[in-house]
């Protein structure tokens, strides 16, 4: 089986070559690669890349991310290229295959109303550019009749590179008060686990084609953004790194505090239970994800 990747050098890309070369032969690109072109930007070069390889799977981990830049016009249609044109045209190049196309989706389709976990059923409702252009790239994968598995998922974090615990381990070491935003309701998920999650469900569908379609795929649990600092900075103070933040000195605020271009969704909660019915998973809490995370970029 040949597998073809894109956006290998993301948070979820770097973990899925792991994951999922045991599957079958794998090619894994950037928007930087030379031998192939996966510019995102440059649809026609990008169904050439895919017909010169002729995989049997796609996995489309590359993505405009940059939510408040995605606000400025121009930011906007480079988004828009990204999560939604380069996706149709995946899709269509699948299609004319009969491939499956694997593609990462996001909690921001939603509007973040409420107080209860949304299956993948419920009504989306994008509050911002970003969440809009990921929802036009589910869409354009479902119109096109290919073959597909959307995983939707939130507060993606990896070991590599920077994230949020990082920045509060950052500040807790420099200053003596913090506030955190406590409005936000949702549950850090590893790169890790998604990229894991993703080979069980690949080698699934395979066997199983009709458990294709779209998934919500979190780690299970929540918390609010308030909650994840402080669960941070307390297994920091717990393993002697460098807190110079009382342990009441961080002080919980609304997501008005910290005006930004793009409105977030004060619930990002997603349920899961379709996830881990069909491809017998369970889901670890986003607490032991942290923990080996942050056990991992700790000093030596």
């Amino acid at each position: 089986m040949k597998i073809l990747l894109f956006g290998k050098n993301g948070q979820v890309g770097w973990e899925l070559q792991r994951s999922i070369a045991p599957l079958g032969e794998l090619t894994a690109l950037d928007f930087d690669s030379t031998d192939f072109h996966a510019d995102f930007t440059r649809p026609a070069a990008l169904a050439d890349t895919v017909r010169a390889l002729r995989p049997d799977v796609i996995v489309n981990a590359a993505a405009h991310t940059a939510v408040d830049k995605a606000e400025a016009e121009a930011e906007a249609e480079l988004a828009a290229k990204l999560n939604a044109d380069a996706p149709r045209v995946l899709a269509a190049e699948a299609a004319a295959l009969g491939a499956w196309l694997v593609h990462y989706s996001t909690d921001y389709v939603f509007d973040g109303s409420g107080d209860s976990a949304r299956d993948e059923a419920a009504a989306t409702g994008p509050l911002n550019v970003y969440g809009r252009t990921k929802l036009d790239g589910e869409n354009a994968m479902r119109a096109s009749g290919c073959k597909h598995l959307i995983l939707r998922t939130s507060w993606v974090y990896a070991a590599r590179g920077g994230n949020f615990a990082r920045t509060m381990l950052k500040l807790a070491a420099e200053r003596e008060v913090l506030q955190v935003i406590d409005d936000q309701i949702g549950a850090p998920t590893g790169a890790d686990l998604l990229a894991d999650i993703t080979a069980h469900a690949l080698r699934a569908v395979l066997r199983e084609p009709q458990l294709g379609g779209t998934y919500h795929a979190v780690a299970a649990g929540e918390t609010s953004w308030f909650g994840y600092a402080r669960f941070v900075i307390e297994w920091a103070r717990a393993h002697g790194l460098p807190v110079k933040v009382a342990a009441g000195a961080i002080t919980p605020v609304p997501s008005s505090a910290y005006p930004s271009a793009a409105r977030r969704p004060l619930n990002s909660r997603l349920a899961t239970a379709k996830l881990q019915r069909a491809f017998g998973l369970t889901l670890p809490h986003w607490q032991a994800g942290v923990e080996r995370m942050l056990m991992e970029t700790m000093p030596q």
